[in-house]
């Protein structure tokens, strides 16, 4: 039997659930992995991502979920040179844990709409949103420009990919902020009233935008 970690508290429960719960159950720890699902992050990224934790906590829930296995840290090649913190093929596996937690939480009439959202956090809300049906007959590539950080959409037969980078090559692209985005998307935003007040900025195939921002409805909330 494997021993526990030193200082670590544990269900002592044989059933697999109560195990995951041990590896990945501390406050803050799920949240980390979703900060991580789109690659390799810094920790003064996590910070950003995470305002409200402080780097004494970020630090031991790193170290805590290293020695589990779920992350791994590493030091990114010349010119870079950077530590980044980034999820093992195993760790990987919580990605739909994280959107069938998001999509359970999403129905909770308690769910705290005005609360701010990290750039990574709404892209994977997208992730967890998406709507293949919505999708039909969509086929395009659109660039989120949200601050410093980059994002690539593909859509195509019903199916999105939406990862961190630059493409070569995209229909359109959106520049705005993170809080306008999800007032499009998820607030009942205006397009045309955000782009008059100069909140967000599109280059190329403004359709394509509008149809990407009402592929993502929210679930009903639980009765």
């Amino acid at each position: 039997m494997k021993a526990k970690q030193p200082g670590k508290r544990s269900y002592d429960d044989g059933c697999g659930a109560a195990h995951a719960l041990d590896l990945v159950g501390e406050r803050w720890a799920l949240l980390i992995v979703r900060e991580l699902l789109l690659g390799p992050t810094r920790f003064t990224a996590l910070r950003a991502g995470l305002p409200a934790i402080s780097p004494n906590v970020l630090t031991q829930r790193l170290e805590e979920l290293e020695r589990a296995g779920v992350l791994r840290r590493r030091k990114l090649l010349p010119p870079a040179g950077a530590w980044v913190y980034e999820l093992t093929e195993w760790g990987l596996d919580l990605e739909p844990v994280i959107i069938a937690l998001g999509r359970w939480g999403a129905r909770s009439p308690y769910h705290p709409t005005e609360a701010p959202l990290s750039a990574d956090a709404l892209i994977i809300s997208f992730r967890t949103m998406f709507d293949s049906r919505a999708a039909a007959g969509v086929d395009a590539s659109i660039e989120l420009r949200l601050g410093e950080d980059r994002f690539h959409a593909r859509i195509a037969r019903g199916h999105l990919e939406i990862t961190r980078g630059t493409p070569s090559h995209v229909d359109a692209v959106i520049e705005t902020d993170t809080e306008t985005l999800v007032k499009l998307v998820y607030g009942g935003g205006k397009l045309t009233a955000a782009s008059r007040a100069g909140h967000i900025h599109i280059e190329g195939d403004k359709s394509a935008v509008q149809r990407f921002l009402g592929l993502f409805p929210k679930p009903a909330k639980r009765t």
